[in-house]
């Protein structure tokens, strides 16, 4: 099963990512912070991470730089989800470690498509 870690530190944009994707047959995990991301991360090493670019302790940018310092880190694809959109801010977003973006609100009936675009894993 493919697992994804939400990294949202609001508590309705975490819930609704985690409620479509646990529907759709991926396993979540949760994050509100930075440290928590990280910590989470390492732990479990999941097939993707979806993380707001803006958290109470750290930026995005700082919570990526180190999971590609991390051993079992470094490979986990790390897609940026902000309420601004990032389309044409892609070789910014490549050049500090992302994978790709997505635009919040989401896409309920698209949001499982473009998750397992990103995953290392089988695809849920």
């Amino acid at each position: 099963m493919t697992r994804v870690l939400v990294v949202d530190d609001n508590t309705r944009n975490r819930k609704l990512a985690r409620d479509v994707l646990d529907a759709a047959g991926f396993d979540t995990l949760e994050a509100a912070t930075g440290v928590e991301a990280l910590e989470l991360a390492a732990e479990h090493e999941p097939d993707v991470i979806l993380l707001d670019l803006r958290l109470p302790d750290m930026h995005g940018v700082e919570v990526v730089r180190q999971l590609r310092e991390g051993e079992g880190t470094a490979r986990i694809p790390v897609v940026a989800m902000s309420a601004i959109s990032l389309r044409e801010q892609s070789d910014w977003l490549e050049t500090a470690g992302f994978a790709g973006s997505l635009d919040k609100p989401i896409n309920v009936r698209a949001f499982p498509d473009q998750v397992r675009r990103f995953c290392t894993g089988s695809g849920g």
